[in-house]
C-alpha cells in the first residue's frame, strides 16, 4: 500500500516537473506572437487554448484583421511546417490532399507516384473555407477528423501535430458554400475577431509601415507542443467542473427541460462532442495560465467559442432579434449559478 503511494507521490512530482518547464515557454509564444498582431490578445490566446487542445479553429473576422499573420506567426513561433491554401470553387479535393500520377521509366515501366497536397502539414491555413465545394470540404473534414487522407483507396496518415486554422469572411457570401454542421462541428472553436482599439491600431501602424518589422523566434518546438498537448490531457478536473461542462451543454439542446424558455430558442444545440471541447479547452486555458486544474470560471469564459458554432437559433428568435450572444450568457447563467 505504502508503495503504491510512494510511486502515485512520485509520479505527480513528474508531473508538476514537466508543467512548470513548460508553462513559462506558453507565456512566452503569447508575448512573441503579440509582437506582429496587434490587440487581439483574448484571439491569440483562444488558439493557443485550441493548438494546446489538440483541435481546430475557425477563424471568422472581415478582411484586414490580421487572421493570415496571426496564422504565420504563431507557424514561427511554434516551429511548425505551415502550408496555405486559398479556397476557391474550383478548388478540387486533390488540390488539397494529392493526387496519384502515372510515370514511365526509362525501360517503359510504368507505376504511380504519389504527389503530396498542401495537406501534408503540421499547420494547414484554409482561407476562405466555406468558398471551396462541399466536395473538398469533405475531404477536408477526413483530414480533420482522423488525421489521414485516403487516396486511390490507400490510407496515409499526416504529420504530427496536424492542425487546420480556417479563415471565414461574415460579410460577402456570394459564391460560398456555407459548412456543413458535421464539419463545423470538428472545429474545436469559432473564434470572432473583432476590429482592434485605438491605442492597438495605433501601434500596428507605427509598428508595420516603417522600415523594420518585429522579428519572430521561435519559442517552443514540435516536441514540446506534443508534450504540453500530453500534459492536457493528463492535467486532473474536478467533479464540479466536469458537472458544470455537463450541465452546460446539455442545457442548450432543444430538447432539455430545466431551461424551456432559453431553449426554445435553439432549433439543433450542440453534441457529445461539444461536451469533450470544453473539457480539453479548459484544461488548456488551465495549463497556458500556469494553473494545475481547471475551474468553473474557464467553463463561462470558453463557452462561447466553442459552443456557437454548434447551435443554431429558431426562425422565430431571429425574428425577435435573439442573439446567439444572449442565448450563451443566459445559458451559463443558469448552468454556473
Amino acid at each position: 500500500m505504502a508503495d503504491a503511494e510512494n510511486k502515485k507521490t512520485q509520479e505527480a512530482s513528474k508531473l508538476i516537473e514537466r508543467f512548470n518547464s513548460l508553462a513559462p515557454k506558453i507565456k512566452a509564444v503569447q508575448a512573441e506572437t503579440t509582437k506582429a498582431v496587434f490587440g487581439q490578445e483574448q484571439v491569440i490566446d483562444n488558439l493557443l487554448v485550441t493548438l494546446l487542445a489538440g483541435g481546430h479553429a475557425l477563424l471568422v473576422g472581415v478582411p484586414g484583421l490580421a487572421k493570415t499573420k496571426l496564422v504565420t506567426t504563431l507557424s514561427k513561433v511554434l516551429d511548425l511546417d505551415s502550408k496555405r491554401v486559398q479556397c476557391t470553387p474550383d478548388l478540387m479535393p486533390g488540390d488539397i490532399i494529392g493526387t496519384e500520377l502515372l510515370e514511365e521509366n526509362e525501360k517503359g515501366k510504368r507505376s504511380f507516384r504519389f504527389i503530396e497536397g498542401p495537406v501534408f502539414c503540421q499547420l494547414l491555413m484554409a482561407d476562405e473555407i466555406n468558398r471551396a465545394s462541399p466536395r473538398t470540404q469533405s475531404a477536408l473534414l477526413q483530414a480533420m477528423q482522423e488525421r489521414q487522407v485516403t487516396v486511390a483507396g490507400k490510407e496515409r496518415n499526416l504529420p504530427k501535430p496536424f492542425h487546420v486554422l480556417a479563415t471565414q469572411n461574415p460579410i460577402e457570401q456570394e459564391g460560398t458554400y456555407p459548412l456543413p454542421e458535421a464539419q463545423l462541428d470538428r472545429f474545436l472553436m469559432q473564434i470572432s475577431i473583432d476590429y482592434p482599439d485605438w491605442k492597438a491600431e495605433k501601434a500596428m501602424v507605427l509598428g508595420t509601415t516603417g522600415a523594420h518589422e518585429a522579428k519572430i523566434t521561435k519559442k517552443l518546438s514540435q516536441k514540446e507542443l506534443q508534450e504540453a498537448q500530453e500534459l492536457v490531457r493528463l492535467m486532473p478536473i474536478g467533479d464540479k467542473t466536469v458537472d458544470s461542462i455537463l450541465k452546460l451543454v446539455r442545457s442548450a439542446r432543444p430538447s432539455y427541460v430545466g431551461g424551456a424558455k432559453v431553449a426554445s430558442h435553439l432549433a439543433w444545440g450542440p453534441g457529445p462532442r461539444a461536451s469533450q471541447a470544453l473539457m480539453l479547452a479548459v484544461r488548456a486555458k488551465s495549463f497556458m495560465e500556469g494553473r494545475f486544474a481547471p475551474s468553473r470560471d474557464d467553463v463561462a469564459a470558453l463557452a462561447k467559442p466553442i459552443l456557437q458554432h454548434r447551435m443554431s437559433l429558431t426562425f422565430a428568435a431571429l425574428a425577435e432579434g435573439v442573439t446567439m450572444d444572449q442565448v450563451i450568457d443566459k445559458l451559463c447563467e443558469q448552468a454556473l449559478d
